[in-house]
């Protein structure tokens, strides 16, 4: 339990939240306390909660800072408010009357629709949000995922530099068919591309259509894309991961999401990517990012445009 004497009691959203040992320090190297990640938070919340919405929440949460032990939280917190939404989930990413979900464990998980949930999430050292490429609809279920993911990572000898040419061959492929990919930074050596879906396409086939192109470009570039995982395969080269599609998973929320090293993940422009030179780790400081929340929003979505052309879609490979 907080101390009283630690413990300061805030509006947010028109809920009194009680936020405790704001001065703790959870990113040694920056000397970053709670209370900067808390100000930090709500100062891009309003980027960040459209892409939360509608979408469960997983956290890994620091409680001592990025030092100390950390865990994976999928259920409701111990304790929550009766007032933070909340949505029982098949352990699958499933409906929970379909096949594939019978059998299998369910989730509570919370929801994170407005400033006072996400708060009350990063007053417990939720550092980390992840969220599904899918929301769920009016009755709690899963819907079809509105966002395709392809996640980039480096093995043994190389790095972004590696992983930025990978991303161009992405880019072209998947422009054949309508999509556009806002690169981000995955906050280690690897980098992520999402693209907005219209949402009328199971996550299989949309895993499907990421494994062809995983092979297809190893096919084309054998030297610097592998598709399968086996790590005897993946030095010097940019493993394409293309299982992060599938329901059950889920990926960090970038952009502006913190990660257990100091810095936020970001998105980057397709000129940077063209740039780099160097394998180094790119992320940015509360400040610059606070400064870059144009950039930030480019981040795709359903609910607005996201440069999606519709109409050019299909889930076959033969024309890239």
């Amino acid at each position: 339990m907080a101390d009283p004497a630690t413990t300061v009691r805030v509006d947010v959203a028109g809920r009194t939240l009680a936020l405790s040992n704001l001065d703790k320090v959870l990113y040694p190297a920056t000397e970053t306390t709670k209370g900067e990640v808390l100000n930090y938070y709500m100062r891009v919340a309003d980027l960040l909660l459209p892409l939360l919405a509608g979408r469960p929440v997983t956290r890994v949460r620091w409680p001592e800072g990025v030092g100390g032990i950390s865990f994976f939280e999928k259920n409701l917190p111990s304790g929550a408010p009766g007032w933070l939404p909340r949505q029982v989930v098949s352990s699958t990413g499933s409906r929970r009357s379909s096949p594939e979900a019978v059998g299998h464990d369910t989730v509570t998980f919370p929801l994170v629709p407005d400033r006072a949930a996400l708060a009350y999430l990063a007053n417990l050292g939720s550092l980390e949000l992840h969220v599904p490429q899918w929301r769920l609809d009016a009755e709690g279920e899963p819907r079809n995922p509105d966002r395709m993911v392809i996640d980039l990572d480096p093995g043994p000898g190389a790095g972004l530099r590696e992983c930025s040419r990978v991303a161009l061959l992405v880019r072209e492929r998947l422009s054949a068919i309508g999509l556009v990919l806002v690169p981000v930074t995955s906050g280690s050596k690897g980098m992520q591309l999402y693209a907005a879906l219209p949402g009328v396409h199971s996550s299989d086939d949309i895993r499907a259509v990421a494994q062809q192109l995983a092979q297809d470009l190893t096919a084309a570039h054998p030297d610097l894309v592998v598709w399968k995982m086996t790590k005897s395969l993946r030095p010097g080269k940019v493993l394409l991961d293309w299982s992060q599609n599938t329901a059950a998973k889920t990926t960090i929320r970038p952009p502006m999401a913190y990660i257990p090293r100091p810095g936020v993940i970001v998105a980057m422009s397709e000129s940077l990517i063209r740039e780099m030179r160097s394998p180094s780790i790119i992320t940015s400081s509360i400040a610059q990012v606070c400064c870059r929340s144009t950039q930030c929003s480019r981040m795709p979505t359903h609910q607005g445009t996201g440069g999606y052309r519709a109409a050019k879609l299909t889930i076959s490979m033969k024309a890239i």
